[in-house]
């Protein structure tokens, strides 16, 4: 195994959350032949806020990378639910017993910061790992024995083949190597629309501070939300509380005339004004904050569940698997656990052969395919009961959030913050899962 730790070569297409993390995780694992290839000419991760789940802290913690993260986080010590027009409040639950049950606090933070201080701890280990920017992967050629795609430089030059023993594809929603994978099987696993946009705003502390309403909000240790029919809003600090990062959810009204291609599209502050018109004064008073010129929306997509996601010696990773809505804050995370396992099942391979790497990728994918399946599911689920429109179901939703106010969690409509929910995801250590169940698994292929 030491042998395959030094020589196995990994390529891994895609520097996003998943695969910066795979590159990581591997190269502490004792790989060192690691390359990554990314489309864009740097990592350029927008700014917007992100949710740091005790799952996702324990996984950074033993890369070595989640000082800095934590040293610029918030920690959450409480979620309140409000209703978005009338701002009555529909619960609130401390949240201080996390850090105390599973080790580490839920945290938020800035996407970036997260992204940065992976890609930090990475390019200090720049003897195990390359980076490849600016060159967009296209084509498989092969999934194996040898696994190999086409490499092509965004700045000019020539096409070129990548040969490697491993390929972590990690190349989003918007992947190019689910599709292929899947015409080799014979399935059908198109992206589709859920009907849904999201806006991600950012506001400075400067544009706050005249208003001791707002700037309460950005000073407190709190995830907030806003739901109304169709539509919520969800909020908190990040930046040691110099920004408070926004993210909504509502009805997908901007790209009906773009391509279906496009993800994101230059919004209009006026059409989201309107949007959310009959939501509080507070709220509104926020998003008159956010400049003209500089709201931005993402078109919300999923796939339904594959049926694998590995083809020989060719494993998906992330969002390229399980895209997941962000109802439940658990899409970084969940591709951070892929990267995680990964490592642990290729350090674990007992051969360099083509026929015990894709074992191996297979038990990758028996450890974390059900449970990131499970997970997209009740992000959907959580999605639908924070939108509900009045009737019986909203009624009883809101008695449910009633019974929870100043409770330390229990079962919650909006499963983020439900206990049960909690346990099965933050108790989760997939690495020790990996590590005690690969034997076992690897002999029953």
């Amino acid at each position: 195994m030491g042998a395959v730790k030094k020589d196995l070569h990994v390529a891994i297409i895609g520097a996003g959350m998943g695969g910066l993390a795979a590159a990581l995780a591997l190269a502490k694992q004792g790989f060192t032949h690691i390359e990554v290839y990314e489309h864009a000419s740097n990592l350029g991760f927008v700014g917007a806020g992100i949710q740091l789940a005790p799952n996702m802290a324990r996984i950074l913690d033993r890369l070595g990378c989640w000082s800095p993260i934590e040293a610029e986080a918030t920690d959450i010590k409480e979620t309140k639910i409000f209703q978005g027009d009338t701002e009555v409040e529909l619960a609130h639950i401390a949240l201080p017993h996390i850090r105390e049950t599973y080790g580490y606090a839920h945290m938020v933070g800035h996407r970036s910061n997260l992204a940065g201080s992976i890609y930090e701890s990475c390019k200090a280990k720049k003897a195990s790992i390359s980076f490849f920017f600016a060159t967009a992967a296209s084509e498989i050629v092969s999934f194996g024995p040898k696994p190999s795609f086409t490499a092509t430089p965004r700045k000019g030059g020539a096409p070129y083949t990548v040969t490697a023993d491993v390929i972590l594809a990690a190349d989003g929603i918007k992947s190019v190597v689910r599709p292929q994978i899947m015409r080799e099987l014979g399935v059908d696993a198109d992206v589709e629309d859920t009907g849904q946009a999201a806006y991600r705003i950012m506001l400075k502390r400067e544009d706050m501070a005249h208003d001791p309403e707002l700037i309460a909000l950005l000073d407190a240790d709190r995830v907030t939300r806003w739901i109304g029919q169709r539509k919520h809003i969800i909020a908190y600090p990040v930046a040691n509380k110099n920004v408070y990062n926004l993210s909504t959810a509502h009805p997908d009204t901007s790209f009906a005339a773009a391509p279906s291609a496009t993800y994101t599209t230059k919004g209009s502050k006026s059409s989201m004004l309107d949007m959310y018109a009959d939501f509080c004064p507070r709220v509104l008073k926020m998003l008159n904050l956010v400049p003209d010129g500089e709201v931005c929306e993402w078109k919300l997509r999923v796939h339904q569940p594959l049926p694998t996601w590995v083809h020989g010696s060719v494993a998906l990773v992330g969002d390229a698997c399980h895209p997941t809505l962000p109802h439940l804050n658990q899409g970084a995370a969940q591709a951070i656990e892929d990267a995680a396992v990964l490592s642990v099942v290729l350090a674990k391979c007992p051969s360099a052969s083509a026929e015990d790497i894709n074992k191996s990728l297979r038990v990758y994918e028996a450890v974390r395919k059900e449970r990131a399946t499970v997970l997209v599911g009740l992000a959907a689920a959580s999605g639908k009961a924070l939108h509900l429109g009045e009737g019986e179901a909203k009624k009883e939703r809101d008695r449910q959030f009633a019974a929870l106010k100043d409770k330390k969690g229990g079962s919650v409509p909006d499963k983020w913050a439900d206990a049960d929910v909690q346990k099965m995801i933050y108790g989760h250590d997939c690495m020790k899962v990996a590590e005690d169940e690969f034997y076992d698994i690897f002999k029953s292929f």
